[in-house]
């Protein structure tokens, strides 16, 4: 089956540009007020909302349980291999270099950005050989899902986009878990009879940088900090494509990344951006921006000016010897009252091998190492058993928390509908709506006196319909309409790597959106369209994969909604997938707190309409065994019942 297009040419751009205007819009909303009582009230309230969009928290109290494996001695210092316990039974991978002597001496915690070897690179362990050398204590940690904390030890991989992602279904966040790691860090700086808990800095690079932001942002502790490559805006995150793990979710509604800065203030930081960076995100011009108003705070605080600093490097992305001179000698000042903050020439050191730094013998990790997919499977099983052990759900109830997730501000109002004429037997229209989206599709009405249609999409657009088991399983004489999904098909710009859709999900998390929410509006406004535009009175809606979980969110959230097809869609959001990423749905597919709220068959209990699953899949994308089938029959019965309703849900393999 051919399948013509709506427009002679792709419309890739409008959903870009709308994106970066409110991303701009934000950025001015968000200014800061040199003024003191403002900053003091404003401080509070940014530090609790942050935490709250993190979905995280920090046991201060809890056994750091710390471990030791090995040590080599060095050139006047010597490097343990460690771990300390960050959240009970999860343990973070890291080494301590520390000087030769009694102390107490100023410790710096080094975080590393994405390189997949985590601490262990060669670029990384030489800050802690550097700061060693020149009289500090450095803690280097392994962020969650790097270095040692991979899915298997010693194979590294990206912890970002699907797999990070996956940490928001169960209301984490890969930025919140860092952060408490890194937190637990300076926890175990403070606990050494050799560190001086009142001098401890923060450093690291691009991810790095970013998580030094962050810490130094809501630890006190940190005395002085030196983000490299990292310092933007967040303005400029929308329409890149940046990690999962440093995506704070509805971060732009309501602060900017100067507010954020600005949190570290009266203590001392340095920014270091490089010239020849290729990330727009980290570009010196954004970095200035944001300099510019993070030093309206510091200005109000006596003798803080000139705790604030800046250098850019005529060097490309990363955390080269002279950024590693710069921060010495902006530690020496801060950190040791000595020099005036100038770069100090670096002693020469030598690194390791990096099987020498590692804790654990390769692929001999033990289970107090958690990695990304084995956290995920362990905190969703308990959400799932605490959901499926409640007794009864109130459907209005339900649905308004749904909303909530899905981060449903108010439903899309049509405007204007725009007609092109008919090919290979297919209507062309366009809904506009008033907020100026554009929604293609393609109508072929019912014949013999029906007034049934199926609305039909998919992930990757309605070109990838033709043929598929979707359209094919089609009524004859069924009226048909095929669409393009917020960001797909006609209306979508290449968003492929390292997943389908990371920039786009990325970029409407930071606006306090969702993928899968601008879907369902696109599904009921078309829905809406055949019942009222075409006089359907019968309506299906169907999608595949991601947008088969967008049609049942629809018809649970409408009443006119009555029959929903999910094709090669989860059953269940529970992490399943021990070895790989769980690539088979895209970045749209994840949402903050799902979990917490329900699960899939919550969303079918709750809508009206009938609800066909067609080879349903886990959401690594594998097909379920005939046990599991039958196990998720009774769960969705179950669940269908304790909504009120005794309508069942059909499965077909």
């Amino acid at each position: 089956m051919k399948l013509p297009s709506v427009w002679n040419e792709k419309f890739t751009d409008y959903i870009n540009n709308q994106l970066e205007l409110e991303a701009a819009k934000a950025y001015r909303v968000h200014q800061l007020v040199p003024d003191k009582k403002w900053w003091q009230k404003k401080r509070d309230e940014l530090r609790e909302k942050i935490w709250h969009s993190l979905g995280t928290g920090v046991d201060h109290g809890l056994d750091l349980d710390y471990r030791e494996s090995s040590s080599i001695k060095m050139d006047g210092y010597t490097v343990k291999n460690i771990t300390y316990q960050s959240r009970p039974g999860f343990h973070v991978t890291g080494n301590l270099y520390i000087p030769d002597g009694k102390g107490p001496f100023p410790a710096v915690i080094n975080m590393h950005g994405h390189w997949s070897q985590g601490r262990l690179a060669e670029r990384v362990q030489s800050r802690g050989h550097s700061l060693a050398k020149n009289g500090y204590v450095c803690l280097a940690v392994d962020a969650f899902g790097s270095g040692e904390r991979a899915t298997a030890h010693g194979v590294f991989e990206y912890h970002g986009a699907n797999l990070g992602a996956s940490l928001m279904n169960i209301g984490e966040t890969l930025m919140g878990m860092q952060l408490a790691d890194n937190m637990r860090g300076v926890d175990l700086l403070c606990s050494l009879k050799y560190v001086d808990r009142n001098r401890i800095g923060a450093t690291g690079a691009s991810g790095g940088g970013n998580q030094t932001m962050w810490l130094s942002a809501m630890d006190e502790r940190i005395a002085a900090a030196v983000p490299v490559v990292s310092v933007g805006s967040f303005e400029s995150y929308v329409n890149a494509s940046n990690c999962i793990c440093e995506l704070l979710p509805d971060g732009l509604t309501f602060t900017e990344e100067s507010g954020v800065l600005a949190l570290i203030a009266p203590h001392a930081l340095k920014i270091c951006n490089c010239l020849g960076d290729s990330n727009p995100t980290f570009f010196p011009s954004e970095m200035l921006r944001t300099f510019a108003e993070t030093r309206k705070i510091y200005q109000i605080y006596d003798h803080a000016d000139g705790r604030l600093s800046y250098q850019i490097f005529n060097l490309p992305h990363g955390y080269w010897p002279k950024i590693r001179e710069a921060m010495l000698g902006w530690f020496d000042l801060h950190l040791k009252d000595i020099g005036h903050g100038q770069p100090k020439n670096e002693a020469p050191f030598e690194t390791l091998q990096e099987d020498e730094l590692m804790f654990y013998k390769k692929c001999k990790r033990d289970r107090n190492v958690v990695s990304i997919a084995e956290f995920c499977t362990r905190q969703g099983n308990q959400l799932r058993k605490q959901y499926l052990q409640r007794d009864k759900f109130e459907p209005e109830t339900e649905i308004k928390k749904l909303t909530t997730v899905l981060r449903l501000v108010k439903p899309l109002a049509l405007s204007r509908i725009h007609e092109y004429g008919k090919e290979y037997g297919w209507g062309k229209y366009v809904l506009e709506t008033e907020c100026g989206r554009m929604i293609p599709l393609l109508v072929k009405p019912p014949v013999r006196n029906s007034h049934d249609y199926f609305v039909l999409c998919h992930p990757e657009g309605k070109e990838k319909l033709a043929g598929s088991r979707l359209l094919e399983d089609v009524p004859p004489g069924k009226g048909i309409i095929l669409f393009d999904l917020y960001g797909s098909g006609e209306t979508g710009s290449v968003d492929q790597q390292p997943a389908l859709y990371h920039t786009l999900a990325r970029s409407l998390l930071w606006l306090g959106r969702t993928v899968i929410g601008e879907w369902v509006k696109d599904i009921n406004i078309v829905s809406d369209f055949a019942r009222t535009g075409l006089g359907a009175r019968k309506i299906t809606v169907g999608g595949a994969k991601d947008a088969g979980v967008a049609a049942l969110f629809a018809a649970a959230l409408s009443k006119n909604i009555a029959g929903v097809e999910l094709f090669q869609s989860p059953v269940s959001y529970l992490f399943s997938g021990k070895s790989i990423p769980p690539d088979f749905f895209s970045m749209a597919i994840h949402l903050p707190g799902f979990l917490n709220w329900g699960d899939i068959s919550l969303a079918a209990g709750l809508a009206k309409a009938h609800v066909r699953f067609l080879s349903p899949v886990k959401m690594d994308g594998s097909c379920l065994s005939i046990a599991e089938l039958k196990y998720f029959e009774k769960e969705f019965a179950d669940i269908h019942r304790k909504c009120g309703k005794q309508k069942r849900c059909e499965f077909v393999k």
